[in-house]
């Protein structure tokens, strides 16, 4: 299927090459990727960018159709630097090429607009099935992240459930939200660590969540936020 899917770039001889920019920081991953993207001939690499910063600035000049961007850059990191993109120049699309994999790095890259989020290593049919894909106007998921990708998306706790919490659990899952770190919350409302632990156990479990992404989704859906 993914050879397929990479073949219908080719199968229009008469169509416009569909032009790429490049933003990636490492000067060898750029290099393989300039090579093994020119062997395509409906793919026209119009540009490469070392950070985010100058992604936007390229994407801004150069009008790509598409944008093959890294999240770990310099400057602008490839989350922030798509979300700029895509609120000028909404029709570029983005694929994620990148060797992160945590969840909120995926969940944030899919939320500021990426259309595909594909892994560094991949074969090179892959990427440019994320590229089809993407130019198409579908949304890729490399295999590896996609279960990840659907169990987030299950539906989380209703928010009647944020009733059930105690004032003290409402005090931490705020402060979850903004992103604390179990030490940072104990440290803001002075208590030990082992209390902190037992009161985000107790708010996952009332809300019926596995992890603290969830809880804040659940947060920021009921409006507690």
């Amino acid at each position: 299927m993914t050879s397929e899917i990479a073949e219908s770039l080719n199968s229009a001889p008469t169509s416009e090459p569909l032009k790429l920019l490049i933003v990636e920081d490492d000067p060898m991953m750029q290099l393989g990727l300039e090579q093994a993207l020119s062997t395509y001939p409906h793919l026209e690499i119009v540009g490469q960018a070392e950070d985010g910063f100058l992604g936007v600035a390229a994407a801004r000049q150069l009008q790509p159709d598409l944008v093959v961007m890294d999240i770990g850059l310099p400057r602008l990191d490839g989350i922030a630097a798509t979300q700029q993109i895509k609120e000028e120049l909404p029709e570029v699309r983005v694929v994620m090429l990148t060797s992160h994999t945590t969840e909120n790095e995926i969940i944030a890259a899919l939320s500021s607009g990426a259309d595909a989020y594909c892994i560094k290593g991949a074969s090179v049919d892959r990427l440019v099935a994320a590229i089809a894909a993407a130019s198409e106007g579908a949304t890729y998921l490399d295999p590896q992240i996609a279960r990840l990708v659907i169990d987030h998306l299950k539906p989380p706790a209703t928010p009647s459930n944020i009733g059930q919490l105690s004032q003290r659990e409402l005090e931490v899952l705020k402060l979850m939200v903004e992103g604390y770190s179990n030490p940072e919350i104990a440290a803001a409302l002075y208590l030990s660590p082992n209390t902190i632990k037992t009161h985000v156990r107790g708010i996952m479990n009332k809300l019926a969540v596995d992890d603290r992404v969830q809880a804040a989704v659940v947060a920021l859906r009921s409006g507690l936020v």
